[in-house]
């Protein structure tokens, strides 16, 4: 199968003028294009009835498409997708987008989680969509831990980071813990952890509590369980994503039909795990990534596109993604490069601030 690139060459100059008009006109006000629009700004002088002819094998090869009979053309997701890989111009960032993110940042504020919570307003601002913000996980070595009971079915986990930090959770301990089992719990974990990250911790225990299974008692081990499932599990992915934004995609011009897709795309945003795993992908390479509806299972109901760019620690290693996401009439050329300074702006926050 050709790809978009492939294709793209074995189209003659009319063909490829035609496509790409269609696709920039529509991607600038929604409407389908008709024949008799491009005649008037073609670069040669065409009928509308060979435009037309253009548009019809556009249409057979599955790029454009007719959305009612006798009306213009619209791009198809394939179509979208030949246009971004094959023909987007990627515009430099304008000035007033550059000092509107850099504003946001403008502190000397150590709380990261709240300078990325405004980044991912400040992105939602300047694109007029939805910003997704996955912020890192936190690698400092551990220095202590405690479980604190709340109730009989409630307790708290304590993390306190080499660095200063501190993070808790609520969790719900396995039934019949006692504060002695806590406390037992608690010094088996801290003989154990100083000087690991999470990200060492899980391996580690598993081996030790099957070493030395005869020092800590069944309730001790479950409790040890239990509370490192709070880091390890879900939960660890779901409150790491920052989503700002989404009144942005509402606006008093959409038409019922695209109501109905936004309506979808909140939904699909309430899942919060389940676009944080997605943007995990970004790990896979570095830069700007595009995804057009289907392409992008979790929004293919709602036919919405999402640019996305990793960024990095000082160690060159992708710790968190941010992104843009919004209907497929994006304005690709003007958001691609808005997220891909984001992410180096983060990156280099956080590198600056580790």
């Amino acid at each position: 199968m050709n790809t978009p690139r492939q294709a793209l060459d074995q189209m003659n100059d009319r063909s490829r003028e035609v496509f790409r008009r269609v696709v920039e006109s529509y991607l600038a006000n929604g409407d389908p294009v008709g024949s008799r629009t491009l005649t008037r700004d073609f670069s040669e002088k065409v009928s509308a009835a060979t435009i037309r002819n253009v548009m019809q094998d556009l249409e057979y090869l599955g790029l454009l498409d007719s959305p009612h009979i006798s009306a213009g053309r619209v791009p198809t997701q394939e179509g979208l997708r030949m246009f971004v890989d094959g023909l987007l111009e990627v515009g430099d960032l304008e000035a007033t987008d550059r000092k509107m993110i850099d504003d946001t940042v403008a502190t000397n504020s150590q709380d990261v989680g709240g300078i990325l919570d405004r980044i991912g307003s400040a992105l939602s601002g300047v694109t007029r969509g939805a910003s997704l913000v996955l912020t890192p996980k936190h690698e400092a070595p551990i220095k202590h831990i405690e479980f604190v009971s709340l109730g009989h079915d409630r307790a708290l986990v304590v993390l306190v980071f080499s660095d200063g930090h501190v993070e808790n959770r609520i969790f719900n301990p396995p039934p019949g813990q006692t504060p002695s089992s806590m406390r037992e719990a608690a010094n088996f974990l801290n003989s154990l952890i100083e000087g690991k990250t999470l990200s060492d911790l899980q391996t580690v225990i598993a081996k030790q509590i099957t070493a030395r299974r005869q020092e800590i008692d069944q309730l001790s081990h479950a409790m040890v369980e239990s509370g490192l499932a709070v880091w390890e599990g879900e939960g660890d992915t779901y409150e790491r994503l920052i989503v700002r934004g989404r009144a942005n995609l509402l606006n008093s011009g959409a038409e019922q039909v695209d109501l109905d897709r936004i309506r979808t795309l909140f939904d699909d945003l309430e899942r919060k795990r389940d676009i944080a795993e997605f943007l995990e992908l970004a790990d896979e390479g570095a830069g700007v990534r595009i995804f057009i509806g289907s392409e992008n299972k979790l929004f293919s109901l709602s036919g919405s596109s999402l640019v996305v760019s990793p960024y990095m620690n000082a160690d060159r290693k992708i710790i968190g993604a941010v992104g843009v996401i919004g209907p497929t009439r994006l304005n690709y050329g003007r958001i691609v490069p808005i997220v891909d300074y984001t992410a180096q702006l983060v990156g280099k926050l956080i590198s600056d601030r580790s």
